[in-house]
Order: structure tokens, then sequence, then C-alpha cells
């Protein structure tokens, strides 16, 4: 288990991570969410001892990852897939790992394959593509075969093969009782992959919970509605409370705030002819940017229609 307890970190006057308590349990996939510069990197890295806390503390099974005898056998992590040496083989890399964690050869091999590089395992990395790249530091982070798993935007460059391969991986992990934590912006591949979440913004936790109770903690629901005149419902809708965002189908409209009745009612009042009303459950991304909009540090414009 990972446990953080009232966690902080500040680099100067700019407090990174503000007393962060969770814990992620093991035999679940828990996803690590938050905008850019919400502190999911320093918190990650604290849990590795690679960055020491300002205040608080942050253990593996109730004691820091600093003090570990053998590393690589009590946490795997994979933070950024480009940390090789480009001149090293693919097997000449996680041999030298191997050999500073006291793990043998054979697992060296059996790990290639698991990760799908057994072909080019004797190729300089500096010739692999991104996705290449992540499966190598996915088999880096199985070395030792360790209970608690920590993955940084693991399915950066794959494929959709790649993808899926990565995500029966970490679910068949947690099925095997070990920690697995994993922090994307991918928001729809979370919400196939993540059984809990724990979000941050601004370095302060925003929810620590099912994707389900994250999702209800939104509006909820939405109503999607189609009609030949959308500027007038949407005024209307407005005016009633509701808030309204365009769909990419011409004339189709999504409403928050209001009910299927209610908007249905203000159509009527307002003469506005429907095509379609129904229920429309809000997805993780949309839960996502209601819940963390007052934590996002980097506003760009939106593109003008």
């Amino acid at each position: 288990m990972i446990e953080a307890r009232g966690l902080t970190k500040r680099y100067g006057s700019r407090l990174a991570v503000d007393d962060l308590n969770f814990r992620v349990a093991p035999g679940v996939v828990t996803g690590f969410l938050g905008p850019n510069g919400a502190g999911k990197s320093t918190t990650m890295r604290m849990i590795l001892g690679l960055d020491r806390p300002t205040a608080g503390t942050v253990t593996v099974d109730g004691r820091s990852h600093r003090r570990a005898a053998s590393p690589m056998h009590e946490v795997g992590a994979l933070l950024d897939a480009r940390a090789v040496h480009g001149g090293r083989s693919a097997r000449s890399h996680l041999l030298a790992l191997a050999q500073t964690n006291r793990i043998g050869a054979r697992r060296v091999d059996e790990v290639l394959g698991m990760v799908g590089l057994s072909d080019v395992a004797r190729k300089r990395s500096k010739g692999f593509s991104l996705g290449m790249s992540q499966r190598l530091g996915v088999a880096a982070a199985l070395l030792g075969d360790p209970q608690v798993l920590m993955f940084d935007e693991p399915v950066n460059g794959l494929d959709p093969e790649g993808i899926l391969w990565i995500r029966t991986l970490m679910r068949s992990l947690a099925a095997e009782g070990r920690v697995v934590f994993v922090s994307s912006h991918l928001m729809a591949e979370m919400e196939n992959t993540a059984d809990h979440l724990i979000v941050i913004g601004k370095g302060r936790l925003v929810a620590d919970c099912s994707i389900t109770e994250f999702i209800a903690r939104s509006s909820g629901v939405a109503v999607l509605v189609e009609t030949p005149a959308p500027e007038a419902l949407a005024r209307a809708v407005t005016a009633a409370g509701g808030s309204v965002t365009r769909e990419p189908e011409p004339g189709r409209l999504r409403v928050q705030g209001l009910s299927e009745a209610e908007v249905g009612g203000v159509a009527f009042a307002a003469g506005v002819p429907l095509h379609h009303l129904a229920a429309a459950k809000v997805s993780l991304e949309q839960a996502f940017m209601e819940l963390t909009a007052d934590s996002v540090e980097y506003h760009a414009a939106l593109p003008v229609a």
C-alpha cells in the first residue's frame, strides 16, 4: 500500500504539493489525475524517494522507499520512457538494472517477452519509437516482480493494440493483488482501465473515490437535444439556469443543470421544436473538466468557429 500523510512539497515560494492525504490500495487500478502543474509528477517522485517532502510523509508498505534494501523488488516504476542510454540494446539496459538489483538474466529475457520486445532485444534503444520505448520502460518496471507498480502516462506512443495490451496488463497485475498506480491525461482510457481515482489540483486533493462516485459528484447527467433552432433553445435554456455545449452534429446540444422534463418544458414555452430529447451520462472527461475547472493553471483561448 502507498500512503501519504500531510505530504507537502515547496520549491521556493511555489507550493507544488499541498498537504496531501491518500492511500493507494492493492487489488485495484488506481488512476492519478490532475491538470498540468497539479503536482502529480512531484508526488510520484516523492513516493519513489527521488524528491524529499518539505513536510509530511509518504510510505510504501509502511516505510519510506528511500530505505528499501531491494528497491526494484518492492516498487516498479515507469516515469520517463526515454531515460535510457541510447547506445545500449534493450537487453543490455535491462541487464544492467538487473545486475544492480540481484536479478538474474533469465528474468530479463522473461520480461522482454512479456512486453513484446524479444525480437528487438539486441537492437540499440536510440532507434526505438516512443511506443517501443514505453514497452521497454514497462519491462524495467516489471523486472523485480514488485508488488507495487507506478506508471506515468504509460500509453504514450502506443498504437491501439499496444493500448489494449497495457490496459489488460495493468488490470491483470491488480487482479493478482498488487498496487497499480497510474497517471494519465487520457480520460477515455482511464475510464476503461481504473477502478478508483485520486484527483489533485494545484497540489491539493480534489477527490479520492471510485469513478462512478467521481462522475456523480459532477452534474451527474446531461440531456442531449436536437433542434432546428439551436440558438433559440440555447438562449432559453441559459435563461432557465442550464448550461449548454454544442455537439459536433448540426443542431445538437448538450444541456446540463436541467432535467429532460425541464428542457422539454423550456423548449415548449419558447416555441422551439425538438427532434430528439434524451438523457446522457456524463463521461469521466466531462466530470474531470467540471470538477477541476478551478485548478487549471494554464488556460488557452478557444478557437472561434
